[in-house]
């Protein structure tokens, strides 16, 4: 079969397509899965792109989708021919022993899912979806239930709250189709006008171009009334945070999930504690996470937007088109 690799020291030049042999039968507690697409995330691409950040000869990628082609002994969950998608913390099945670093995350600490085949342990794996093709349920490992735990499981969304969206990369159009399948208002930003079109055919109640409106969150608090946002799906980080507490109501929930603009700022704590506004940081989720937004899935009426696949050995090149920012929507692998 054929895989991708990371040689060292890394860097996107330094991704290797090899032929090696095809995984080893499941033993007890294992499923063999053809995988069929996978997905791109500034997570997979900052462990490829940055020098070093990957020991020699990993497989990347966090997000995998396909088909059981056989199951070990025990495993009653599965069956072959089942349409499986893969777990971002494999070992963080459920309850609240969060991990704090990404060495259990297939494609960082160990290997992922940039390869046509894998036999693993089954609680590495959810069922996909009903009815979704293998691309569309890659898109859910990382960016989907991140938007998912953002608004559902920490910031407990109900109908008629208002959300902020920032930008148009996975997590936050995911967030825009959910908070609108919810009953939410959502308020959406961009630099791009072009995009703030397709946002607003997408549901966006309110759009705002954040180049030529930087005070972005007086004009959320002015789109509300002078009330402010209930939630805010935060990508950005430090240079975005000021405005995410601008932009929120006194008491809102603010979902820390990105660092796009850094790994580190100034956070003006005094702001956030004037105005008793919750800060929560994420990472994506637990297995019991994905399984209850798989249902969640079958039950609501969205697809996620996915703007363009590459063939596995074209990854470099997929990752050289994520770093343009010209996408909106998830950038998939076809496997």
């Amino acid at each position: 079969m054929k895989q991708i690799v990371l040689r060292a020291p890394g860097g996107l030049d330094n991704l290797a397509l090899e032929d090696v042999a095809p995984p080893a039968e499941p033993g007890a507690g294992y499923i063999t899965v053809r995988l069929r697409a996978s997905s791109l995330n500034y997570h997979d691409y900052r462990v490829c792109a940055v020098e070093g950040a990957l020991p020699d000869g990993r497989i990347p990628m966090a997000d995998g989708a396909g088909v059981v082609e056989a199951v070990g002994p025990g495993v009653t969950a599965f069956a072959p021919g089942d349409n499986v998608v893969s777990v971002f913390f494999p070992d963080w099945q459920t309850g609240d022993d969060r991990p704090f670093n990404f060495s259990t995350t297939p494609g960082d600490g160990r290997d992922g899912y940039a390869r046509e085949a894998v036999t693993l342990p089954a609680s590495w794996f959810t069922h996909a979806p009903e009815g979704w093709s293998h691309e569309e349920a890659a898109t859910i490992t990382t960016a989907g239930l991140t938007a998912w735990r953002a608004l559902v499981v920490d910031a407990g969304i109900k109908a008629g709250d208002v959300v902020a969206v920032l930008g148009t990369g996975g997590v936050s159009i995911y967030a825009l189709q959910l908070a609108k399948a919810m009953g939410a208002t959502v308020i959406a930003t961009s630099s791009s006008d072009a995009k703030l079109e397709r946002l607003t055919a997408l549901g966006a109640d309110h759009v705002i171009n954040y180049r030529t409106t930087p005070e972005w969150g007086a004009e959320m608090q002015r789109l509300t009334d002078g009330r402010g946002v209930d939630i805010v799906v935060e990508v950005g980080g430090p240079a975005t945070l000021a405005q995410s507490i601008v932009a929120g109501r006194p008491g809102a929930h603010i979902a820390l999930i990105g660092v796009l603009t850094g790994r580190a700022g100034e956070v003006p704590t005094a702001a956030l504690m004037a105005k008793q506004q919750r800060l929560q940081g994420l990472i994506v989720g637990s297995r019991q996470h994905q399984l209850d937004f798989v249902r969640g899935l079958n039950a609501l009426n969205l697809r996620p937007v996915i703007d363009r696949s590459f063939a596995l050995a074209d990854l470099a090149e997929a990752f050289r088109y994520q770093e343009s920012g010209t996408h909106f929507g998830k950038i998939c692998l076809t496997i």
